[in-house]
Parts: structure tokens; C-alpha cells; sequence
């Protein structure tokens, strides 16, 4: 009976080491996420939630598939943040042919333990753009007039701009053995490069037709992942792709800057009806939800403050207009400040983060529309007769009830006042009110106004 507990327990440890040397399961797909467009909340959000959901017992590879002309710097270095500290390598693939890696990509190139480029692509163009300035100016001249002889931006805001990417660069150049002196070019000087050259001058690692040739290329590389040194086996790897969810749809439509203006003034029109008409409720409901929407779309774009707040002036100053009638005065210093307030409100000059001119003007003729109704209609009242309130009794006609020398009653719109003549009158005659003192109103005989009057 011992032997054979002896022999129990022999079989128990043995199997106990066997699982405990024998190698995890190898990971058996390549996660191919895809970059398409300016780079900005919604992408970074996209990105860094598929990268950190990824566990190196699944995923063998990330593949970022990317056309981008650039984006934001914060969303930028969200997604280089989630790419550094990926225990999954992650590769950095410009493609399809004709794709590009521009401005904001080309540092999310540099962040990734591979990059990766398709025949006809081009990379590069890593100047970083200032949030500020003057928005009505295209910035080609006064770049060139900002240039110090050294090369150096003249500027000193701009220079420490453009020491601070070219530092980060380097940086990044360094954690994955590529080419430091091309990437500062590409800051200093938007140098750009097709695949050819870039693979040529170790900007990229390789050139590939498509994902299943770049996972061929690769395979048996030797990479760094989260600092460490980690070799990759991805020629058995099925390649699944995980495309952008409705949340991540949601989020890029919102924080298109000119979906996030189009919300903002459908939210202060939308609340302004609502003030104007109590008890309309849609007008109130849609203004509330779309401002809120706006606010948050706001909150996570590089606005200018004083431009928005040029735009709610100008809504201001043209409502201002239509209850004050200035003779247009105000209104058109309101469609002054909306449409300069909207220029300066979106600054950025990235392609996919700027507010269009065709928005801005499509928002300043439809306001200026609203305000002309609103004057239109506000001086039609004025030339309507008066129905209500004491005013509406000048010209009314009635007849004198009791009369004694100038003064008695009179019977108007089924009522019966005192009322006062420059004549003497009979009952039952018709007068009709031509003035009024208090309650007194003063009349005349029909007989004895004009004709037509």
C-alpha cells in the first residue's frame, strides 16, 4: 500500500514539473489596428485601449496600419505612451500604397519596435505646429520670416517648441536603433522621404506589399518591447483586424471641429428659443443636449477661449439687434464678431483639425439669416395697430350714453367711460376716441371728423 502512494505521489510531482517547464502556449495572431486620418482623442482612445487590452499570450504582434497627415501633440504622445509600454511589440505600418505617415506619425513610426512602410508611401514632415497665432494669416510667410540666418525659429516660444519635438525624437530614434539626424530634420525642416530612401537611410526597418509579407519579413527579428530585448516569431501568425468601434465613430464625430461649432450654435440658439418661448420644450431639450455634447467635444480639442467667446458676443449682439432696432448697427458689428471669433476659435492648422471656411460662412450667413427675420418681423409689429392695453382705444368708434355740456359717457368696445368733447353732444350719437387722459376719454362726433379719417 506505501509503494504504491509512493508511487502516486512520484507521478503527482512529476506531472507537477512537466507544467511547469513546458513553454506557454505561443501566441497566434497579429492585432491589425487602423490609423486613417488626422490623429486626435478619438484615435488615441482607439489605439491605447486595443494596445493595453492585448496580452502576449494572444497577441503575437500589434500592427498599426496608418495613413495619417498628422494630429495632436497630446493624442500623439497618448499613443506613443501606450506603444512604449505595450508587453506586446507593436509595428508601425504605412500602408496601403499612396498612404502617408505625416507630422504626428512619423513620431508614433519612431515610438514602435518596428516600422514598416508599403511601396509608393512617404514618411516624414514632423515640424510641430503652434496652437496659436493669428488664424486669418496661411503661415507660409511668416515661417519663413520667423527663420533666424542659423536656421532656428526667431521666435522663442517657437524655438522651444522645436527643441522640445526634436529631443523627443531623438529619444525615441534611440529606443529603437534608427536614424536621430534624419528624424531632426524632419522637425526642423519637415524633411519628408518615400520608402526607398527611408529603408535606405534606417528610418524604416522594412518595405512591405501587405501584412502577410511584413510578417514573413520580420520573423526571427530581435526587437525592443517595454525595454527589453524580445525576439519575434510571427511567420505563423493569422492576422485578425480590429476596426474602430461605434464609440470610437462617436468620439471622431463629435471632435471634428466643425461638428463641435455646428453643436455649439445649435445649443445657444436651441436655449435662446427656449428663453424667448417659455414652454416650447424641444427647442430647450435639443439646445441643452447639443451644448452639453459641444462642451465635451471642446474640453478635449486646442480651442482659442477669446475666439468663442467672440462668437457667443457676436450671437448676442445680433439678438441685441433684433429686440432694440438699432437700425442694424449692432447687428452687423454681431456678424463681425461671430465671423472673426470663428476664425480665431480653431487655430490649429492640421489637416482634419481646423474649423472649414465653408462651415464658418455657411454659420455667419445663417445667423445673419435669423437676424434679418427676426428684424423683419420685429418692425412689422411695430406697424400693426394696437389691440390691447390702453392705446388700443385711439380711434375706436362708440356712441355717447348721457351727455351734459361737455362732458358724459360713452359706450366703446361694449364698455362705458367718462369721456369729454370740445362739443356739446346727444345721446346716442356716434364719437369715436381721439384721445385719452387717464381715464377720460376724449372724443368726437362722427359728423365732425374728416372723411376718411
Amino acid at each position: 500500500m506505501m509503494a504504491i502512494m509512493r508511487l502516486d505521489a512520484a507521478a503527482l510531482a512529476a506531472l507537477l514539473i512537466a507544467l511547469a517547464v513546458s513553454p506557454a502556449r505561443a501566441a497566434e495572431r497579429a492585432l491589425v489596428l487602423d490609423i486613417d486620418g488626422a490623429i486626435g482623442p478619438a484615435i488615441a482612445d482607439y489605439v491605447t485601449r486595443e494596445i493595453e487590452a492585448a496580452t502576449p499570450s494572444e497577441d503575437g504582434l500589434i500592427i498599426l496600419r496608418m495613413n495619417t497627415p498628422g494630429g495632436l501633440d497630446s493624442s500623439m504622445r497618448r499613443i506613443d505612451t501606450a506603444i512604449l509600454a505595450s508587453p506586446v511589440a507593436v509595428a508601425t505600418f504605412v500602408a496601403p500604397s499612396g498612404a502617408r505617415a505625416a507630422s504626428a506619425g512619423t513620431y508614433i513610426a519612431y515610438a514602435s519596435a518596428i516600422a514598416a512602410m508599403a511601396p509608393g508611401t512617404n514618411i516624414g514632415a514632423a515640424t510641430p505646429i503652434q496652437l496659436g497665432g493669428n488664424p486669418l494669416t496661411s503661415g507660409g510667410d511668416a515661417d519663413r520670416k520667423a527663420q533666424a540666418p542659423s536656421g532656428e525659429p526667431a521666435d522663442a516660444e517657437r524655438r522651444k517648441m522645436v527643441n522640445d519635438a526634436v529631443a523627443y525624437i531623438r529619444s525615441l530614434a534611440a529606443v529603437n536603433g534608427r536614424n536621430a539626424d534624419w528624424a531632426e530634420q524632419a522637425v526642423r525642416s519637415a524633411a519628408s522621404l518615400p520608402a526607398t530612401e527611408a529603408l535606405k537611410l534606417h528610418v524604416v526597418d522594412v518595405v512591405a506589399a501587405d501584412v502577410p509579407d511584413l510578417l514573413r519579413q520580420i520573423d526571427g527579428r530581435t526587437v525592443t518591447v517595454a525595454g527589453k530585448p524580445a525576439r519575434l516569431a510571427t511567420a505563423a501568425l493569422h492576422v485578425v483586424a480590429a476596426p474602430p468601434d461605434w464609440r470610437t465613430e462617436l468620439l471622431a464625430l463629435i471632435t471634428d471641429p466643425n461638428v463641435a461649432f455646428i453643436l455649439m450654435l445649435i445649443g445657444v440658439y436651441g436655449l435662446i428659443l427656449e428663453f424667448f418661448n417659455p414652454g416650447a420644450v424641444a427647442p430647450g431639450l435639443v439646445g441643452s443636449i447639443s451644448l452639453v455634447v459641444a462642451l465635451y467635444a471642446l474640453a478635449l480639442l486646442p480651442i482659442n477661449y477669446a475666439g468663442a467667446a467672440l462668437v457667443l458676443i457676436g450671437i448676442g449682439l445680433m439678438i441685441a439687434e433684433a429686440h432694440i432696432g438699432a437700425f442694424g448697427a449692432i447687428g452687423v458689428g454681431g456678424i463681425a464678431a461671430f465671423v472673426i471669433g470663428a476664425l480665431m476659435m480653431f487655430p490649429s492648422r492640421e489637416p482634419g483639425l481646423a474649423l472649414s471656411g465653408t462651415v464658418v460662412t455657411g454659420a455667419a450667413i445663417g445667423s445673419a439669416a435669423l437676424f434679418l427675420l427676426a428684424l423683419t418681423a420685429l418692425f412689422r409689429s411695430r406697424k400693426r395697430p394696437i389691440v390691447s392695453g390702453g392705446e388700443a382705444l385711439i380711434g375706436a368708434q362708440g356712441e355717447a350714453v348721457s351727455w351734459q355740456g361737455t362732458q358724459g359717457r360713452v359706450r366703446v368696445a361694449g364698455e362705458i367711460w367718462r369721456a369729454r368733447a370740445e362739443a356739446p353732444l346727444v345721446e346716442g350719437a356716434g364719437v369715436k376716441v381721439v384721445g385719452r387722459d387717464g381715464l377720460v376719454l376724449i372724443v368726437r362726433p362722427l359728423s365732425c371728423m374728416p372723411q376718411g379719417a
